[in-house]
């Protein structure tokens, strides 16, 4: 994935190279009160961080071990179960739709089953709404269309052993335990060339929705595209930005 105007990898930073003014308390394992001052304790604290892979983590539905289909990965309950463990952050995928909302999602399609037939939808080509007529509902008297999903080749059915449905990243920052950092995950396909003008867009309305509830919850942003990272550096400065 890249963008018309050029960006070099050497400009961004690692995790372990975020410098200290920028990344403050939220780059280190800490697990401490909101407030609780450790400016002068930073040398003791571990330069690491534990972070919850798409919450309690990611589901591998091909795989036997029955942890990888506990709970739906990049849902409100995974978030929230990870937080039963000594983590720092939890690390989820966001998108924008159509109509310019950041969900949390890890694909970049969305598979149904329609008539009989496999189909595939972009997830940024849907609105809100349609995004939420996959999976399970929060209605509980409502049925939403299946989900499939991708592994190893195949499609097979997202058959967990506790669901959940789809989120917003608003509502992450408002249900997930405070007590959890957010390593906001920038995702793009691989296989698409962004203008950069829509990638400007598409981080600012993210931007908007971190601005708005982050509140005293530590966040990070990483993404696997360079012209991503460095796009959102240059936007802000008050979180860190990794690769």
């Amino acid at each position: 994935m890249a963008v018309k105007a050029g960006i070099h990898f050497s400009d961004l930073p690692h995790l372990d190279q975020v410098h200290d003014a920028t990344a403050s308390l939220s780059v280190y394992a800490t697990r401490l009160p909101t407030g609780v001052d450790v400016s002068n304790v930073r040398k003791g604290l571990p330069k690491f961080t534990v972070v919850g892979h798409r919450g309690h983590g990611m589901n591998i539905l091909q795989s036997t071990d029955k942890r990888m289909k506990t709970f739906k990965e990049n849902s409100i309950l995974s978030f929230n179960k990870a937080a039963d463990h000594p983590l720092d952050f939890i690390e989820f995928d966001v998108q924008v739709t159509k109509d310019d909302t950041p969900i949390i999602f890890h694909d970049n399609f969305i598979i149904s089953e329609e008539n009989g037939n496999v189909v595939e939808k972009r997830v940024t080509d849907l609105t809100l709404d349609e995004f939420f007529s996959y999976g399970p509902q929060r209605a509980t008297d409502e049925v939403g269309k299946s989900l499939l999903r991708k592994s190893n080749g195949k499609i097979v059915r997202w058959d967990v052993e506790i669901d959940d449905h789809s989120c917003t990243l608003a509502e992450a920052f408002e249900k997930v335990n405070p007590c959890l950092g957010f390593n906001i995950e920038l995702k793009f396909d691989d296989y698409v060339v962004y203008e950069q003008e829509y990638l400007i867009h598409v981080l600012q309305v993210i931007l908007k929705v971190v601005y708005e509830n982050a509140q005293e919850r530590p966040v990070l942003f990483s993404s696997f595209q360079p012209d991503v990272a460095l796009l959102m550096k240059k936007l802000q400065h008050q979180y860190p930005v990794s690769i």
